[in-house]
């Protein structure tokens, strides 16, 4: 039998799951996950900060978009979705390039001298720090209580989430989009493109072009917290080549050799020569030795050539959304990307800026997609 929606979201991460909840109101919607859970890949091995200068011009306005709503998250949850963490971002002599470039434009954003940073981070070894900034305003994210909250206001105005049905035929017929699943067969007229790292597959399916979406694994590995400090106040910190980084978890470190290497869609793993020498280069920054890896995971984040997420209809056919290429930052921008989408969606005027619209639209000429980004 096929189930009938106004609206089928493709991806129960938290960009699906967080515009269906948006959408619901105004019209019938039904998530497709093809996993067992919701926010099984990038959503649930996200690194849970928001930092409001991470990222180009236009994901630091999506960022600003989205700190309301996860300060205040009415609806979602009773109370805010963030709690202060910090931003310490360091550079080495070689590094003061990229360290001035992400200065550029930022707001909220102190400089330190290297004995500062480590009364901050004691660590770190202050003969390597040559320029130091602090983003004192940088949070840490509550992103299963974000993504339980989403999905709870979709169950409130009747929305629909189906686990374990993975896209395997897409269709069009009459104006009607039919989605083949191992759970059943969905029509709708609107299909939203949420799939992460499977968006360009989707897209082939549904016979539509795809946007060059080029998903790239990073890794992360859990240490034992130092002899003698007490972290859990520590913030982040961010080489400013990005190369590392690592942040106070439950008491523990967690650290990333923040890699990029593309992969093709899949349950990520860590490859564990790519581990070790992002804890190399860790270890190199600070005065402690890495004695133990408790336990290590990786996560996709997926990108398209101009690093700018993908939102709004295709230019061809009619009907297909998309909702994709949310990079590193698809935590902390999914309350302006899921308000948007819900906008535009039901044709009225977005809150961002014609600007930022225009930046994230599908047929904007910076998308190439047979390049890498």
């Amino acid at each position: 039998m096929n189930k009938h929606a106004d609206i089928l979201v493709i991806g129960g991460g938290i960009a699906g799951i967080s515009a269906a909840a948006r959408m619901a109101p105004d019209a019938k919607v039904i998530v497709l996950e093809q996993e067992q859970a919701l926010g099984y890949h990038s959503t649930g091995r996200s690194a849970a900060i928001f930092i409001r200068n991470y990222g180009n011009d236009v994901l630091r306005a999506l960022n600003a978009a989205s700190s309301d709503v996860l300060e205040n998250p009415t609806g979602i949850s009773d109370r805010s979705l963030l709690s202060i963490r910090g931003e310490l971002l360091v550079a080495t002599e070689k590094e003061v390039p990229e360290f001035e470039t992400y200065l550029k434009g930022a707001v909220g954003i102190e400089e330190l001298t290297p004995k500062e940073a480590t009364e901050l981070v004691p660590i770190l070894r202050q003969d390597r720090l040559q320029r130091v900034a602090i983003e004192r305003d940088a949070y840490d994210i509550d992103v299963d209580r974000l993504l339980q909250g989403y999905a709870k206001l979709l169950r409130s105005h009747g929305g629909e989430t189906v686990m374990a049905a993975k896209a395997i035929e897409i269709t069009k017929q009459d104006n009607y989009w039919n989605v083949k699943t191992p759970a059943g067969a969905f029509i709708a007229p609107i299909i939203v493109n949420a799939a992460g790292a499977w968006a360009d597959e989707i897209a082939q399916l549904a016979g539509v072009t795809p946007v060059g979406l080029v998903p790239m694994r990073r890794s992360a590995a859990i240490l034992p917290a130092p002899n003698g400090f007490d972290v859990t106040q520590w913030p982040l910190v961010v080489s400013a080549s990005e190369t590392w980084y690592f942040k106070p978890e439950a008491g523990k470190l967690m650290v990333s050799p923040a890699e990029e290497i593309p992969v093709e869609p899949h349950d990520a793993w860590v490859d564990d020569l790519v581990l070790a020498e992002g804890l190399n280069r860790f270890e190199k920054a600070v005065t402690i030795p890495v004695t133990r890896v408790e336990r290590s995971w990786a996560g996709l984040r997926n990108f398209v050539k101009d690093r700018t997420p993908v939102v709004g209809f295709s230019p061809d056919p009619d009907g297909f959304f998309w909702l994709a290429g949310q990079g590193g930052y698809g935590v902390q921008t999914s309350p302006a990307l899921s308000c948007l989408t819900a906008d535009l969606m039901f044709g009225r005027k977005p809150q961002l800026s014609s600007e930022i619209v225009a930046a994230l639209d599908p047929g904007r000429t910076s998308l190439t997609p047979k390049d890498n980004p």
